[in-house]
Order: C-alpha cells, then sequence, then structure tokens
C-alpha cells in the first residue's frame, strides 16, 4: 500500500508539474514573440528617423551607418525603389529581397514579415516603406531567443527532475508515518487471529479515521472478551446446575437397576416418579440453556407492537394453562407502584419482534404464577412502553434486586422452588437487545413486581 500510495502522489506530482509547465511555456510564448515584433517594430522606427535626417543617396549610408545604435543581433538595410539594396550596418550579410519586399518599397506603402535564413542564422524580417519612397528592412538573429528559450527549458526540466524526487522520497516517508498505525493494527489484528488471545489492546491511534477504526477494533476485541466470559460462566454455571439432576436420576437409575423387581410397588412408583420429574427438569434447563446460548429471534424482523394487546393475549393463553386469575390493567401511571412520575399517554408507538417480547411477558408470568399461592391473583400492568407484572408471592428482598436477572440465580427464600433460574436472565437478554431496562421490586402488601422499560418511538397513530 506504501509504495502504491506513493506511486500516485508521485504521479500526481508530475502531471501537476508537467502542466504547470506547458500552460506556462505557452503563456509565455506569445508574449516573447510579442516583444521581438515590437523590437523590430521600434528600430525600424529608429533607422526611418535617422534617415529623415540626412538625404538618401549611396554616399549618404555611411552617416547613417555611424549614426545607427549598433545592435549585434540585427541587420538593418534599405531598399530603394528601383530595387537597390542599400547596406546600413557594414560587415554583415546582406538580407534576401522577395518580391514582396520590392512591392512595398515601389508602393512606398505597407509592410510585411517574414522568418529567413541567413548564414545558417534564422532572422525575423520586418519590411516597412519609407514616405517618398523606398522601404527599410531589420532582420533580427534568432539565436539569442532560441537560447533563452533552451535555458528554460533546460531549467524547468532540471528543477522538475528534482522537485518530483524530492516529492517521492517526502511522499515515501510520509506516507510511511501515515500508515505506521495501519500496519500496527494489523500487526495486533494477525497476532490476535493467531494466538486467539483476546487480551490484545490495539494501539492508541490517535484521532483520525485510523484511531476511530483501532478504537472500534478495541470495543470489539471488548465485545468478544465479554461474550468468551459469558460462554465460559455460562457452561460452567450450566454445568453445575446440570450435575444435581443428573446425579438424582442417576441414582434413581442404579437403585432400579440393583432391585431388580425387589422394591415395594410404592418404593418403585417414587422412584420412577422422580426419574420423571428430574427428565422435565432437565429438558426445561436445556431448552432455556439452547434459548440464552443461542439468540434465536434474530432472525424476526421489529414491527409495530401493540404491548396492551400482546400482554392480553400471554395472559389469556396462561389463564388457560394454569387455572389461575390473571387481570391486565392498562394505565397512565407508571407501572411500579412506588413511582410517583405520570406518563402523558399510554398510546405509544413501541417497534419491537413480536415473538421475543411475547416470550418475556411469558417467562414473567411464569415467574409470578411459580412463586405466588394459586389463590392469589397476578396483574400484569401496561402503561406506554412499560410492563410489569405484581404478584402476592415471597418478595424480592433488596439485596436480590438486581441479581435476581442474573443467569442462575436463585434466591435465599425461593431455592426450594422448582425452576432452573434462567427465565429472568432470558428477559434481561431480550430487553437489553431492544435497548430497554428490566426492574425488579417488592411490592407494596407483599409480593413482587417484576418488569421491563422499552424507547418508544412517539405517540401511536389512532
Amino acid at each position: 500500500m506504501r509504495a502504491r500510495l506513493t506511486l500516485v502522489v508521485f504521479t500526481a506530482t508530475v502531471v501537476a508539474i508537467v502542466v504547470a509547465l506547458v500552460t506556462a511555456y505557452r503563456s509565455v510564448s506569445p508574449l516573447v514573440a510579442d516583444q521581438v515584433d515590437r523590437s523590430l517594430t521600434d528600430r525600424a522606427e529608429t533607422v526611418a528617423a535617422i534617415l529623415g535626417a540626412a538625404e538618401t543617396s549611396p554616399g549618404g549610408s555611411a552617416s547613417v551607418a555611424s549614426k545607427l545604435p549598433v545592435r549585434t543581433d540585427m541587420i538593418e538595410q534599405l531598399l530603394l525603389p528601383d530595387g537597390t539594396v542599400l547596406a546600413l550596418t557594414p560587415g554583415r550579410d546582406p538580407l534576401p529581397v522577395s518580391e514582396s519586399d520590392r512591392d512595398i518599397a515601389r508602393a512606398g506603402t505597407g509592410s510585411a514579415e517574414t522568418d529567413i535564413t541567413v548564414g545558417g542564422v534564422s532572422y525575423g524580417v520586418l519590411t516597412t516603406a519609407r514616405p517618398g519612397g523606398g522601404a527599410i528592412m531589420v532582420g533580427q538573429n534568432y539565436a539569442e531567443v532560441e537560447r533563452v528559450d533552451r535555458e528554460f527549458l533546460w531549467r524547468t526540466a532540471s528543477i522538475t527532475a528534482v522537485a518530483v524526487l524530492l516529492v517521492a522520497v517526502v511522499g515515501w516517508l510520509a506516507i510511511g508515518r501515515i500508515l505506521r498505525p495501519m500496519r500496527r493494527l494489523a500487526q495486533a489484528t494477525q497476532r490476535i487471529t493467531t494466538t486467539r488471545d483476546l487480551s490484545t489492546v490495539l494501539p492508541d491511534a490517535g484521532r483520525d479515521e485510523v484511531g476511530d477504526l483501532t478504537r472500534d477494533f478495541n470495543a470489539m476485541l471488548a465485545a468478544l472478551r465479554l461474550s468468551r466470559a459469558q460462554q465460559h460462566r455460562l457452561v460452567q454455571d450450566a454445568g453445575h446446575e446440570l450435575r444435581t439432576p443428573l446425579t438424582s436420576v442417576r441414582g434413581s437409575a442404579e437403585l432400579l437397576q440393583r432391585a431388580r423387581g425387589r422394591l415395594e410397588p410404592a418404593d418403585e412408583a417414587q422412584v420412577l416418579t422422580t426419574l420423571v420429574q428430574e427428565a422435565k427438569a432437565l429438558d426445561a434447563l436445556i431448552g432455556e440453556l439452547v434459548e440464552l446460548a443461542t439468540d434465536q429471534y434474530t432472525d424476526e424482523s421489529p414491527v409495530p407492537v401493540a404491548l396492551p394487546d400482546l400482554a392480553e393475549a400471554c395472559a389469556q393463553r396462561f389463564r388457560r394453562r394454569t387455572g389461575r386469575v390473571i387481570s391486565l390493567r392498562i394505565t397512565d401511571t407508571p407501572v411500579r407502584e412506588g413511582d410517583t412520575a405520570t406518563v402523558a399517554s399510554t398510546e405509544v408507538a413501541l417497534t419491537a419482534r413480536p415473538r421475543a417480547l411475547a416470550r418475556c411477558v411469558d417467562n414473567l408470568l411464569d415467574n409470578a404464577i411459580k412463586f405466588s399461592a394459586p389463590d392469589t391473583e397476578v396483574e400484569v400492568r401496561v402503561c406506554g412502553t412499560e410492563l410489569a407484572v405484581l404478584d402476592r408471592g415471597p418478595g424480592i428482598d433488596a439485596a436480590d434486586q438486581r441479581a435476581v436477572f442474573d443467569r442462575f440465580y436463585r434466591a435465599d427464600r425461593t431455592r426450594s422452588t422448582p425452576g432452573s433460574g434462567l427465565g429472568l436472565a432470558i428477559v434481561h437478554d431480550i430487553i437489553t437487545a431492544h435497548a430497554g431496562t428490566v426492574f425488579a421490586a417488592d411490592r407494596p402488601g407483599g409480593g413482587a413486581e417484576v418488569g421491563f422499560r422499552l424507547p418508544g418511538t412517539g405517540p401511536r397513530a389512532s
């Protein structure tokens, strides 16, 4: 990448310099041409002025030549109407005379510019008529102009080469410095890929785009470390929780194997009942572990959800299944009985995964029914995007109100109650994935209230 970027910078610099030089050269060339034309015109006017002060005659050309300022790069001559050429700069090769020059001399009007070669040297020639007849011919040697042109091209080429070389060196060093954080990032990620060591912290790369990318990678690594730690803890906790029912199943099976029909019918029935109960517990535990370890609701698209309707459907299902009294209350006040704030409207738009949200309400209802007496009422309260399930069970101690959402957590007062301790953990994970929060508290008058609060998207259209 460093070589490619340097090549791009090098190419862009060369193109920019060449374009600038070509543009400058094309801009300067007309100026040089104009300067040559003005020089010929000024020289012709000077010769005309000197000739006007003296009589034009073959013998007078010497006096004119003596008064004319010497220009080593110019040749001047007088062309008479009859075509005679009088040299005004002795010792110089005469300028060739064309038919158009003779026409100007005979007519005494007009002017013409031509390029000619005299003695292997290029000249620019201006022929301009004299008042009264004849013409003045002035030729300027292009050698000096060509020398300046060659020197300009040589110097610009040298400066361009030095500039391009300097840009290449500076670009190589600068791009190397710019890409250094990228190389460190690539080396660190390669080391992580090779060693699987997620504890590696990527180097800070500043506040530019590379720094943002590095911080994103660090955040991703932190999430991966947390996920791995949670997986390890889940495996350890699951192993611990599975050991108890498996031990019970194994013990009961070994007892039946040793007895070989010698147990009393009542004892054998009790052992078989224990086997069935522990097998059911294992089946429920394994199902919840699978659901907790794999987010099976991620393929469900979020859609607008009416929370009161969803809560009523869940409550109706539990009424039929358990025969318990489950009431639904929709309120404009907070669902938690201890809150004093008010909510503007219960009609709040909610976007969520309906099956996942229904599983949360099911787990809350199952938890309330499990920990409350059969003759007590379970209440579901909905206010906006908040839902709570209230029961008259043993309640939740203040020290346990945050821990009840941990995996496999069982409070001291509920350890004898059947269950895996994963129901509220599943609620926590689903609600957190929806950017919501969960809560648990003691219910005034006895019992517990457990629920969740989801972010709303504004009033729901009626």
